[in-house]
């Protein structure tokens, strides 16, 4: 149905940027409302980002608002995440999540494999 790539992650030094990237595999990526979430060790996942299906409204974590800006490609069927000013407690694995807009559901259906994102002091 819906199939999720991450990609983008590494390593960095705090300060630091870096662009997660999520490839969708789906016939109408305009149907999904999308998410980041991310997940650090002994740590439940906790939401950072996610966008409307036209990328038209947006809505962030308190921890990461001003810092990270979430945006989608639906011509290229891509979800996007750029990292600035990166923090060592930004440190986790990060997976982009999707839901169709017309489900009314809060919660995502289908989940990538994840990106590892390390931030060095």
């Amino acid at each position: 149905q819906v199939q999720l790539v991450e990609s983008g992650g590494g390593l960095v030094q705090a300060g630091g940027s870096l662009r997660l990237s999520c490839a969708a595999s789906v016939r109408t990526f305009a149907n999904y409302d999308m998410g980041w979430f991310r997940q650090a060790p002994g740590k439940e996942r906790e939401f950072v980002a996610g966008t409307s299906w036209s990328g038209g409204s947006t809505w962030y974590a308190d921890s990461v608002k001003g810092r990270f800006t979430i945006s989608r490609d639906n011509v290229k069927n891509t979800l996007y995440l750029q990292m600035n000013s990166l923090k060592p407690e930004d440190t986790a694995v990060y997976y982009c999540a999707a839901k169709p807009f017309y489900s009314g559901n809060s919660d995502y259906d289908y989940w990538g494999q994840g990106t590892q994102v390390t931030v060095s002091s």
